[in-house]
């Protein structure tokens, strides 16, 4: 894996793509998962949680993961982005753009995530990227899920 200074403004920039990069390990969202985010959340929906309801009435035939689950799991699975940003002392999360959550994720399903780099600016003492996002269920070419993440890389 390519490592790179956060300061390094010309050499991430080099890296700026409109192709998104290899995808990460899939993961399983399982129903534990989501009656454990249900929990912390307090997001007891029907529709996330209650199994028999959602077999009988949901029309995707089971319970489907809560969309914020699968945007909370996108900080491991952006690993996988070609590169890794090193030399900086912390990195801040700025901001999420354009989120959107496309399609739903049923219970059992394998999500994995490809990432690009999509911008960099050097800014008030540090480093401002921003990487795009997709996340798709294993073997769909629909993603459930798309955002832009801007990270602040600070000394």
């Amino acid at each position: 894996m390519t490592e790179i200074r956060f300061d390094d403004i010309a050499g991430l920039e080099a890296l700026v793509s409109a192709d998104y990069g290899p995808w990460s390990e899939a993961r399983t969202v399982t129903q534990a998962d989501i009656a454990a985010f249900g929990e912390l959340t307090g997001d007891r929906q029907w529709i996330h949680v209650d199994v028999a309801r959602a077999r009988a009435e949901s029309p995707f035939g089971s319970t489907i993961a809560h969309g914020f689950l699968i945007l909370s799991l996108v900080s491991d699975m952006r690993k996988s982005e070609g590169f890794r940003i090193v030399g900086h002392g912390n990195a801040l999360n700025y901001g999420i753009d354009g989120l959107r959550f496309i399609r739903p994720v049923p219970v059992d399903s394998d999500v994995h995530c490809r990432t690009r780099l999509q911008g960099v600016e050097a800014k008030d003492g540090g480093t401002m990227i921003e990487l795009g996002l997709a996340v798709h269920v294993v073997g769909q070419e629909v993603p459930c899920l798309v955002l832009r993440w801007k990270l602040f890389y600070r000394p």
